[in-house]
């Protein structure tokens, strides 16, 4: 009895440990949980606000203006910046039925009934290789899961995100500065006056007395000396303007 009751004992306990580690495994492997943990990977963040269904999902992350998108339940992403998303639609059996564009009002939903194929989401970005990236949010097949949405439900969900979209490219576009009013013209300020230049003294030409005689004839010419022999032979004339001394000649 003991041994029956010991080996029922381990039996509930390994029930216990296999349903337990059933449990973590489908939390952990979740197709929401999966997509998150591929775009913290890839924004280095954790997702603001991300969309996921069928195996795609689209995530935003706006503290680093960064959006990814997921394949195959996150096995691969790319990641855009924000200011390359251009805008969404909201597709119902192939017909846009509201979408966002970036520059351009937004196109309001107006028929909410679903129709018989599927509910999509596209993104628009401004990529040459991957321009475009749709999140199928119901299709045919959808109604025998347990989690997924009614048609009508999905419906509502991309109009959410329709809106959303909007408020994005609203915060991602660039403000234009607003031109500031010319300013006024400015008069001039007056010249300062110029001071006028000091008188030049002159200096009065130097005064000439009438008495005194001009520089050259201040120092008279010596006289020529004459030869013995001239004054013997030649007779000596008396100068008027000499003093009347007696002459040695006339004696």
């Amino acid at each position: 009895m003991d041994e029956t009751a010991r080996l029922l004992l381990w039996l509930a306990l390994a029930g216990t440990a296999v349903t337990f580690a059933g449990s973590a495994a489908i939390w952990f492997m979740d197709e929401d949980r999966r997509i998150r943990r591929a775009f913290r990977n890839v924004l280095k963040l954790p997702a603001d606000a991300v969309l996921s269904a069928n195996g795609r999902g689209v995530g935003f992350n706006f503290a680093r203006s960064l959006a990814a998108v997921a394949w195959d339940q996150g096995a691969w992403c790319l990641v855009y910046r924000i200011d390359e998303l251009v805008g969404a639609e909201l597709l119902v059996d192939g017909e846009v039925r509201a979408r966002a564009y970036r520059g351009e009002g937004r196109r309001a939903l107006e028929r909410t009934t679903p129709g018989t194929g599927q509910v999509a989401l596209r993104f628009i970005f401004d990529d040459a290789r991957y321009p475009d990236f749709e999140v199928t949010l119901w299709q045919p097949g959808d109604e025998a899961k347990r989690t997924a949405p009614s048609p009508a439900e999905a419906i509502q969900e991309a109009n959410r995100w329709i809106a959303r979209v909007e408020a994005i490219l609203r915060r991602a576009s660039p403000r234009r500065p607003t031109a500031a009013p010319p300013p006024p013209p400015q008069t001039p300020p007056p010249a300062p006056p110029q001071a006028s230049p000091p008188p030049v003294a002159q200096t009065p030409p130097p005064k000439v007395l009438a008495d005194e005689a001009p520089p050259w004839d201040e120092t008279p010419a010596p006289p020529r000396p004459r030869s013995a022999a001239s004054r013997r032979g030649e007779p000596r004339t008396r100068d008027l303007f000499e003093d009347d001394e007696p002459d040695e000649a006339f004696s």
